[in-house]
C-alpha cells in the first residue's frame, strides 16, 4: 500500500508526516488559556477539534483538553480518527479549511498530553542488568535467578510524571556510602538517567481479568519517551528489602507526543532468543508477531551525543510487560503508563545510563568543553530523542524529552 502525501508539501519528507501522526496538548497566544489537543505534522501543529469542526465531522473527543477520553473510547475509535485525520490531511479539498488551524511548533507550548492514571516502570534490558550486576554484585552471577523468568518491575509515583521541559530539582534524602557508619541527609551526590521507552494504555480492562499477549493492542493507544531520573545514592540505601522509592519518585520526564501504536507496524521485530524457556503466558513464539520494536534512540548531555541505546535488544517486549502485570488480575486504567526500563545496548557506546556509560563512577566522561561527568550536575541537560522506521523507507519521529537540573 503506497504511504499517501499531503498537501502540506514540507511534512512529506519530515518523520512527523501522515504515516506518522502523534497526539499531544497544547495552549496558543490566541486562547492562552484553553488546553487543545494537536496533532504533529511536519514543523506544524493541528488544531484537531478545530480540524474536525472544519472538515465537517465535529468530534467532542478531539475537542477535549486531554487525551484520556480518545484514549478510553479504545481500538476501533483510534482506528477511525486516524484514518479521518489522514484524509482531511491529505484530500486537497480540505487545504483550505484546514490551513489555518495549522500553528508553527515554535509557537505553541506543550503540556502533559494525559491525565497518568498508574505508572509501573520495567527493567527489560539484559544488557542494562547485567552491567548493573556486574557493578554491584562483582565476582557473582549479575542476573538475579528470577530476570529471565518474569519482567521485573515496580510501581512509580504517577503524580511525578512531567512533561518535557519542566526543570527536575536535585532530591534530598538518606544517603550511606559502603565506608560510612551511619547515615547522612542532603541532596543527592549521584543523580543520574534512564532512557527509556514509554507505552501509554488506553482501553482499561476489569478487575480480575489479565490481559493476554494477543490483546495488547486493544489496550496500548500509543508510546512516548521517558527520562526515569534516579538518585544512586539514595536508591542504593534504601532499596533493600523493598525497592526503589524516594531515589526514584522524584520525577518521571516524558515527551510531550504519543506515537499512536498503529504507525509502528513497519518497526517491528523479532525481540533477541531468549534462551530460558517462558511460562505460558509470557510466551509470544505463536501466534502473531512478537512487539519488538526497533526504535533508534539517542542521549545529549548539555548537547553532546553520549550514547545511542537501540531498544531492539531489549529482552521482554511491552506486551510481555502488559500481559505480567496484568496476570494476577491487576486491572488497567484509562492514562496508566509503563516503561521500558533503561534502554541499553551491548556497546559501551550504547549504554542507557551514567551509572553504565562511567561504569559507576570509575570511567568519567569527557565533554566538548573540557569538563568531565561521573553523574550529573546542577544546571546539566539532558536530552532523549528515537526514531524508527516508518513504511516505505520513511522515519518515524517520536520528538524529544528533555530536562534540566536545578538545585
Amino acid at each position: 500500500m503506497t504511504t499517501p502525501r499531503s498537501w502540506l508539501a514540507p511534512a512529506n519528507d519530515s518523520p512527523f508526516g501522515v504515516h506518522n501522526l502523534p497526539y499531544g496538548v497544547f495552549t496558543a497566544a490566541d486562547r492562552p488559556g484553553v488546553r487543545r489537543i494537536g496533532v504533529r505534522i511536519g514543523d506544524f501543529v493541528l488544531d484537531a477539534g478545530a480540524a474536525a469542526r472544519a472538515a465537517g465531522e465535529p468530534s467532542v473527543l478531539l475537542d477535549a483538553d486531554s487525551l484520556n477520553p480518545l484514549l478510553a473510547a479504545g481500538r476501533p475509535v483510534w482506528t477511525e480518527v486516524r484514518a479521518s485525520l489522514t484524509r482531511w490531511l491529505t484530500d486537497e479539498n480540505h487545504r483550505d479549511a484546514l490551513s489555518p488551524l495549522l500553528l508553527p511548533l515554535a509557537e505553541v507550548a506543550l503540556h502533559l498530553p494525559f491525565e497518568v492514571a498508574d505508572y509501573v516502570d520495567f527493567y527489560a534490558s539484559e544488557h542494562h542488568a547485567t552491567n548493573l550486576g556486574k557493578i554491584f554484585r562483582p565476582g557473582s552471577e549479575p542476573l538475579t535467578p528470577n530476570w529471565k523468568h518474569l519482567p521485573i518491575g515496580y510501581h512509580g509515583r504517577s503524580g511525578t510524571v512531567v512533561v518535557s521541559g519542566t526543570p527536575v530539582s536535585r532530591p534530598q534524602g538518606q544517603r550511606k556510602a559502603p565506608a560510612d557508619a551511619v547515615p547522612s541527609f542532603g541532596p543527592t551526590r549521584r543523580l543520574d538517567i534512564e532512557a527509556e521507552v514509554g507505552f501509554v494504555v488506553g482501553a482499561p480492562s476489569v478487575l480480575g481479568e489479565p490481559v493476554t499477549l494477543d490483546r495488547f493492542d486493544e489496550h496500548v493507544f500509543g508510546v512516548c519517551l521517558v527520562n526515569d531520573w534516579s538518585a544512586r545514592d539514595i536508591q542504593a540505601w534504601e532499596y533493600v528489602p523493598l525497592g526503589p522509592f524516594l531515589g526514584k519518585s522524584f520525577a518521571t520526564s516524558v515527551s510531550p507526543w504519543i506515537v499512536p501504536l498503529a504507525a509502528l507496524e513497519h518497526a517491528r521485530v523479532t525481540p533477541p532468543a531468549r534462551d530460558v524457556e517462558p511460562l505460558p503466558y509470557l510466551d509470544d513464539r505463536a501466534g502473531d508477531r512478537p512487539w519488538g520494536l526497533d526504535l533508534a534512540l539517542e542521549v545529549r548531555l548539555n548537547g553532546h551525543q553520549v550514547s545511542r541505546p537501540p531498544f531492539a535488544s531489549m529482552y521482554w517486549t511491552a506486551a510481555q510487560q502488559l500481559a505480567h502485570m496484568t496476570v494476577n488480575g491487576a486491572s488497567l486504567r484509562t492514562g496508566d503508563l509503563f516503561a521500558s526500563g533503561t534502554v541499553s545496548g551491548p556497546e559501551p557506546e550504547t549504554r542507557g545510563a551514567l551509572i553504565e556509560l562511567t561504569w559507576n563512577g570509575e570511567n568519567p566522561l569527557k565533554l566538548p568543553d573540557g569538563t568531565t561527568r561521573t553523574f550529573l550536575e546542577d544546571g546539566d541537560e539532558v536530552t532523549i530523542t528515537a526514531t524508527a522506521p516508518g513504511p516505505e523507507g520513511t522515519v518515524i519521529g517520536f520528538g524529544e524529552v528533555t530536562g534540566r537540573v536545578t538545585p
